[in-house]
C-alpha cells in the first residue's frame, strides 16, 4: 500500500508540471506531498506491525492498533474536508482558468498550456466553447472561431468555426 501511495503522489507531482499555469496556488501540490508522507508513515507502521506479530508482543500489537485507528480517523477527516471545500476549489480553479484563457494569444507559454489542456482533456473552454467568445483573442481574430485545440481529434478538416459546433 505504501508503494502504491508513493507512486500516486509522485504521479500527481509529475502531472502538476503540465497544469501549473492553471493551478497558480503552490498549495495545490500539498495533497501529493501529504500522500507521500503518509506512504512513508505507512511503511514504518507496517514494519512495527510485522515486528510485533513476529514477537507476539501485546504492547506492540496494541500500539499498532492505536496507530491504525488514528490513521482511519485522519482519512475520514480528510474525506469530510474534501467534500465540504469542493465548491471553493472548483470556484478557485475556474477563476484561474478564466484569467489564463483571457491571456491566450496563440503564441505565449500560457497559450501552449491552454492548447495542451484542451487536447488532453478533450474539452473546449472552461465550461464549453462559448467561453471563448468573451476573450480578447476571439475578438482580435475576427474570424468567429476558437483555437484548433478545441477540435475533436477525429475531425480532420476542423477549422474551429463556431458555425460548426459538432466539430468542437
Amino acid at each position: 500500500a505504501a508503494a502504491g501511495l508513493s507512486y500516486v503522489g509522485a504521479y500527481v507531482i509529475n502531472t502538476y508540471k503540465s497544469y501549473d499555469n492553471f493551478l497558480q496556488d503552490k498549495y495545490a501540490l500539498l495533497p501529493a506531498v501529504i500522500i507521500i508522507c503518509v506512504a512513508v508513515v505507512m511503511f514504518i507502521i507496517g514494519l512495527i506491525g510485522c515486528c510485533a506479530t513476529f514477537r507476539e508482543s501485546r504492547v506492540g500489537l496494541g500500539l499498532f492498533l492505536a496507530i491504525i485507528l488514528v490513521i482511519f480517523i485522519a482519512e475520514v477527516s480528510a474525506f469530510v474536508l474534501g467534500f465540504v471545500y469542493r465548491e471553493k476549489v472548483k470556484t478557485d480553479v475556474q477563476g484561474t482558468m478564466h484569467s489564463v484563457f483571457e491571456k491566450y494569444d496563440g503564441k505565449n507559454p500560457e497559450s501552449a498550456v491552454v492548447d495542451y489542456l484542451q487536447e488532453q482533456l478533450h474539452c473546449c473552454g472552461v465550461k464549453n466553447y462559448s467561453d471563448w467568445t468573451t476573450t480578447q483573442w476571439f475578438n482580435s481574430t475576427g474570424n468567429n472561431s476558437v483555437p484548433l485545440s478545441c477540435c475533436r481529434q477525429d475531425m480532420k478538416n476542423c477549422t474551429g468555426r463556431l458555425d460548426q459546433p459538432q466539430e468542437l
